[in-house]
């Protein structure tokens, strides 16, 4: 059994990418494991403020929600992001999350396979291609860690218009395989 977090970061009720979330985290409970999904609506979240501090404590002097989810993040095994994409990258919470995970740089954090779920009303093919590298950038600075899968729902921009999209299916057979 793994310890699964997925990070939703859509601010949208009903959003394209919380149900590619919901889908990675049904497959990956079926399979066993132990399953947490945040959501950063309603999360409170900083700037990082580049002070470094956190590469000498393990801690963050920013006092908001990143930390509790950081501490999270930390003590998984496996990590999915689903995020939208607005203009051809992640959306801008996420990026926030990302660069407040600083603290983890320096750890002997458990994760080793990172998941990333995306959805966005353009359909071409390249259309995450920004995204993906974005979060590669990240996994880069953790040696350890590998982007295991990705999927991406294009052509879904209403709320609930991924309703029947085959990336739902991708997404839960990816949390499966978990």
């Amino acid at each position: 059994m793994k310890k699964v977090l997925i990070i939703s970061s859509s601010l949208r009720p009903n959003s394209n990418s919380d149900a590619l979330a919901e889908a990675f985290a049904r497959g990956a409970a079926e399979a066993g494991n132990q399953v947490e999904t945040i959501s950063l609506k309603e999360k409170e979240l900083h700037f990082c403020k580049g002070c470094l501090v956190c590469q000498k404590t393990q801690k963050c002097v920013i006092a908001d929600d990143a930390p509790a989810i950081v501490q999270k993040m930390y003590e998984a095994d496996v990590l999915a992001f689903a995020t939208p994409i607005y203009y051809y990258e992640l959306s801008g919470q996420l990026k926030t999350l990302l660069d407040r995970s600083n603290p983890l740089y320096t750890t002997d954090y458990h994760f080793r396979d990172i998941y990333l779920l995306t959805s966005a009303a353009e359909d071409e093919e390249q259309t995450p291609a920004r995204a993906v590298t974005g979060l590669g950038g990240w996994i880069a600075c953790f040696e350890n860690a590998r982007l295991a899968g990705s999927a991406f729902a294009g052509g879904v921009n209403e709320p609930g218009e991924i309703e029947g999209h085959a990336a739902l299916a991708s997404a839960y057979e990816m949390g499966k395989s978990v």
